[in-house]
């Protein structure tokens, strides 16, 4: 099965939204007042992989994709530093994702804003949560 995922933030820091669609039209959403959008991004596949670690995650951000399937291996050789040195950003959320993450689970990157129908919903629901946040 796959979970499309996306993040939202109105300004950055600001307020965000994350949001999850699975293939069988499950939805999850959710929100936080002062976030990143690269923080709703990874929440968003947390709380998919916190659901279901069986799937294909489907999502429109290098940053994840390349952060799970590239760059953490060498991070947690390096005691969570990058590679020039400075600490990694998001590390709590990347250490719960290393969690989740088991072995039947598989990423795809899809360009955001592409007509991927479910992919625009995913976005649509994350835009709503950080929007309802804002008031």
């Amino acid at each position: 099965m796959k979970v499309y995922t996306d993040g939202s933030c109105l300004g950055n820091p600001g307020f965000g939204g994350w949001a999850c669609v699975f293939e069988d039209g499950t939805k999850m959403c959710g929100g936080e007042t002062h976030t990143t959008n690269n923080r709703m991004e990874l929440t968003a596949v947390i709380r998919a992989l916190e659901k279901n670690s069986h799937v294909k995650v489907v999502t429109d951000s290098k940053y994840v994709k390349d952060g799970i399937e590239k760059w953490i291996h060498g991070w947690k050789q390096n005691d969570w530093k990058t590679s020039s040195g400075g600490d990694v950003k998001n590390q709590d959320l990347w250490t719960r994702l290393d969690e989740l993450v088991s072995f039947t689970t598989q990423w795809e990157w899809v360009k955001a804003h592409n007509g991927d129908t479910l992919n625009e919903i995913a976005d649509s629901l994350a835009r709503s949560c950080a929007t309802m946040l804002k008031g």
